[in-house]
């Protein structure tokens, strides 16, 4: 008779592992993602809302997004590194009269946003595959009516300011891009960006600020559709007691 044994049941549950079963272990899920973001790439490829390299759209839109992507004529309103596309589509739930770009360089990411927007049923929803840095190969100066960047990643290091979302270089981009009178919006949990963004913002000529907080939920007459769309980031900030901070401006 052979006898097992139940680690849960006899409470060892930190037994010893093998390093060669957990190697194992570890590569067995590494290969079962590794398939699953590979049939998103494929998958990515058939759908019409994303425009990434391969297509024949890629970087020839600029200019053209309301006639050949859109076929409206409607404001065009970009997320800048939109992550799962979370923000992206609930912005194009509440809004259909206009149009919503999501950008990210993450292929599998904005494979969610695609499909949530194709079980939505949206049309005035897109997604485009590549960095913020190379803003200006998808889009002609005034093309876009609002920019939101959506918790993004900090870049506490002083040695990548530059590559925050709201680094000069960026604004200089956002400003070729935005139409007169167009919107800039940022969301973010973390305390060190927000001050550096408003800094940022305050000593750059010709920049109205509109609003800023540094508790949104606190004044949400700020933004209407505060507590509409909430993206899962903002949800985990928000469960933890940690104050969303906003910002909008305009860049002239």
């Amino acid at each position: 008779m052979r006898y097992v044994l139940c680690l849960a049941c006899t409470g060892k549950l930190n037994a010893h592992v093998s390093p060669v079963n957990n190697s194992l272990h570890h590569r067995t899920i590494s290969l079962f993602v590794s398939r699953i973001k590979l049939k998103r790439f494929a998958d990515n490829a058939g759908r019409n809302d994303i425009v990434e390299p391969g297509k024949d759209n890629y970087q020839q839109l600029g200019g053209h997004w309301h006639e050949n992507f859109f076929h409206n004529p409607n404001p065009i309103t970009l997320e800048v590194g939109c992550g799962k596309g979370e923000y992206t589509v609930g912005l194009a739930a509440r809004y259909p009269e206009r149009n919503f770009l999501g950008l990210d360089i993450k292929g599998d990411r904005i494979w969610r946003g695609s499909q949530r927007a194709e079980e939505l049923g949206l049309t005035n929803v897109g997604f485009v595959r590549t960095r913020a840095h190379d803003l200006l190969t998808h889009f002609a100066p005034g093309e876009l009516h609002e920019i939101w960047i959506t918790f993004p990643d900090p870049r506490p290091r002083d040695r990548d300011i530059k590559r925050r979302l709201t680094a000069p270089r960026f604004l200089d981009l956002y400003q070729q891009l935005l139409r007169p009178g167009g919107l800039v919006h940022l969301k973010t949990d973390n305390e060190g960006l927000f001050d550096y963004s408003l800094e940022t913002v305050q000593a750059r000529p010709g920049v109205t600020i509109l609003a800023h907080t540094k508790d949104l939920y606190a004044t949400p007459d700020l933004l209407p559709h505060a507590e509409d769309i909430v993206t899962n980031f903002e949800s985990k900030y928000r469960a933890q007691g940690v104050p969303i901070k906003y910002l909008q401006f305009q860049l002239s």
